[in-house]
C-alpha cells in the first residue's frame, strides 16, 4: 500500500475508538487489532492491552492459527502525535479475532462491527468524505448561510426532501428552543453580517448559527464544517476535534447559548495547522458524526 492512497477511518464502539484503513489495491479495509482488544476486552490501558495482545499472539501461534500469519503493520497514529507500525487485520481477521473472547463480549461486539450502515447518517457520513476527495468543498461560500445550505444540501441531497433549505418550522432540542421560524430570516441576516477575522469573532458566529439552527435535521454536521472552512481560511487552522471529547463538546455547545467563551478556550485548545491533511478532515468528520449518535 502506498501512503498516499491511506484512508483512515475511525469508528466509535461504546464511546471507544476503533481505527480502520483503507486499502485502494485490495479494496478493503484493515483495522487496528489492539483497538479491537481494548474494547473487547474493556481495557483503557494501552500497556495492558498491547501486553495482552502478544501473549494472545504467541497462543494462537502454539496452536497453528492462520490468524497470526494474516495480520499485517501499518503506521497508525499514537497519542503523542508520532506515527508507529501497529498490528493490522481485515475483516475476516477481526470476525476470527473476536472468537478467542467470551461469547457475550465477542456477540456484542460483531453485532456491531457486521452492521452495514445504510441510514441517512451513514450515506451523508460516505458524502462528506468526499469533499475533500473531489475539492468540492473549495467551491462554497465560506462562513454565510449560503455557504451553510451548500454544505448541507451536498451532505442530505437525496436524503432529505429539505437539504439545503431553511426551515419554516419553529424546533426545540433538549428543553431549548432554537430561533422561531418567523425570526430565522432576520436572524441569519445578522449572522452573516457578523465579522469573522478573529478565533473570538469566529466561535461567537458559530455558537450564533447554533442558536438559530436553520435546518430540520443536520445543523451540526453541517456548521462543524462550516467551522471549519472559516478557521481555514482566516486563520489558517482547523480544529483537531479528536482532541475534544463528545462530553465536554456538548457542554460547551449548550453553555455556548448565553456564553460563548467555554465553547472558545475548548477549540482554541484543540486548534492545528494541518489544514490541508487528508487524514485530519476525515477524521474530524469521524468525530463530528459521533457527536450526533
Amino acid at each position: 500500500m502506498k501512503a498516499e492512497q491511506l484512508k483512515i477511518s475511525i469508528r466509535f464502539f461504546n464511546d471507544r475508538e476503533v481505527r480502520a484503513v483503507w486499502d485502494d489495491e485490495h479494496s478493503k479495509w484493515w483495522f487496528s487489532v489492539l483497538d479491537i482488544v481494548g474494547v473487547l476486552n474493556e481495557e483503557a490501558d494501552y500497556t495492558k492491552v498491547r501486553n495482552y495482545w502478544k501473549y494472545l499472539k504467541a497462543k494462537l501461534k502454539k496452536e497453528n492459527n492462520q490468524l497470526v500469519s494474516a495480520t499485517t503493520q501499518l503506521k497508525l497514529t499514537a497519542a503523542d502525535g508520532k506515527k508507529y507500525k501497529t498490528d493490522m487485520l481485515d475483516s475476516e481477521g477481526i470476525i476470527e479475532l473476536s472468537k478467542s473472547f467470551p461469547g457475550k463480549k465477542a456477540t456484542k461486539f460483531l453485532d456491531w462491527f457486521l452492521y452495514s450502515d445504510t441510514s441517512i447518517d451513514g450515506q451523508s457520513k460516505k458524502k462528506a468524505y468526499t469533499l475533500f476527495e473531489s475539492n468540492l468543498i473549495s467551491q462554497f461560500e465560506v462562513g454565510t448561510t449560503k455557504g451553510l445550505q451548500q454544505i448541507h444540501a451536498y451532505l442530505f441531497g437525496g436524503l432529505y426532501d429539505f437539504a439545503g433549505q431553511i426551515r419554516d418550522k419553529s424546533i426545540s432540542k433538549g428543553g431549548y428552543r432554537f430561533v422561531y421560524a418567523q425570526h430565522l430570516k432576520n436572524t441569519l441576516q445578522q449572522i452573516d453580517e457578523m465579522p469573522q477575522n478573529t478565533l473570538e469573532e469566529i466561535i461567537l458566529k458559530y455558537a450564533e448559527m447554533n442558536k438559530a439552527h436553520p435546518f430540520m435535521e443536520g445543523n451540526g454536521r453541517s456548521t462543524r464544517i462550516w467551522l471549519d472552512m472559516m478557521l481555514k481560511k482566516h486563520l489558517k487552522k482547523c480544529v483537531d476535534w479528536s482532541k475534544i471529547k463528545k462530553e465536554n463538546y456538548m457542554n460547551a455547545m449548550i453553555i455556548s447559548t448565553v456564553d460563548s467563551s467555554v465553547l472558545m478556550q475548548l477549540i482554541e485548545n484543540a486548534l492545528t495547522t494541518k489544514i490541508n491533511d487528508r487524514e485530519m478532515f476525515m477524521k474530524g468528520i469521524d468525530y463530528s458524526y459521533y457527536y450526533e449518535e
